[in-house]
């Protein structure tokens, strides 16, 4: 990798884990011990300045170790929590003071909130400002892409939608997703290529997500995002991430130098609200 990334560069999705805090109920077990100052030294190596702390399942709907990271990192740190119909206007409200701009919804295995707590709970949320931070397997985008265009603001859709496996930019799910960017308040990130891809090694690694991408550059670059999700909680068997290569993989899937600037830095700053 030899492209300076640009001031202001974000990544908008990774988590942290305190083994003081034990996993929560219904949630899987802690991946390992990873703190602020591992993380900004990641920050370091890839150049990176700005950082948005997601709450990971394990801890389901305690927020307290994202919320002291977000205490720690400061200025250039925004969140994404999970909150329930339980949670008070006024935590809501602190955490919105904290850095907090979005609610996260996983629509999978271990996730704390699925698909149908997005109608119930998001005009709250929306009030406060907060945006649908969603993860789910984007082939059931044909079904579900009715009820996401009804959710009041932003909707970001994480991992170059998460299909499982990869199709063809001409399927219609993958349309599904064009379409919702269309719309102006779809964003989605540009991360984590292993977690879908059916090729992880090799000269042809994630040339199936690549696909996706490219499509997704070509089509709204102006709605994309791009993260690191370190620390990379349970990759696939055999598959070791590596965060400059797969940073360097973003880079080559985004040639042009606007499109890469727009996309660490300009979308992410709409967003989450940088200053």
């Amino acid at each position: 990798m030899n492209w300076t990334l640009p001031p202001g560069a974000c990544d908008t999705h990774m988590h942290f884990y305190d083994p003081r805090v034990p996993s929560a109920p219904g949630g899987p077990p802690l991946p390992g011990c990873y703190t602020v100052a591992d993380y900004r030294a990641l920050q370091h190596r890839l150049g990176l300045q700005r950082v948005v702390v997601v709450q990971p399942n394990a801890y389901q709907f305690d927020n307290s170790v994202m919320l002291a990271a977000l205490a720690e990192l400061g200025a250039n740190a925004r969140g994404v929590a999970v909150t329930s119909a339980d949670t008070s206007d006024a935590q809501i409200e602190a955490m919105t003071l904290a850095g907090v701009r979005g609610q996260r919804f996983y629509a999978l295995r271990w996730g704390a909130l699925g698909l149908d707590a997005l109608a119930p709970l998001m005009p709250r949320l929306h009030a406060h400002g907060w945006h649908a931070n969603i993860q789910l397997d984007g082939h059931v985008l044909t079904e579900c892409a009715g009820l996401l265009t009804t959710l009041p603001g932003d909707f970001v859709i994480d991992h170059v939608g998460k299909f499982l496996p990869p199709p063809k930019v001409d399927d219609p799910a993958f349309t599904a997703l064009l379409r919702l960017l269309d719309t102006g308040r779809c964003w989605v990130k540009l991360s984590a290529p292993y977690e879908s891809s059916t090729r992880l090694s090799g000269t042809r690694a994630f040339d199936d997500v690549a696909a996706l991408v490219g499509a997704l550059v070509a089509h709204a670059p102006q709605q994309l995002l791009w993260a690191t999700n370190w620390p990379h909680p349970f990759p696939p068997a055999g598959f070791n991430p590596d965060d400059r290569a797969l940073l360097s993989f973003f880079l080559d899937c985004v040639p042009r130098e606007q499109d890469r600037r727009r996309i660490l830095a300009d979308n992410p700053g709409r967003l989450y609200g940088f200053g």
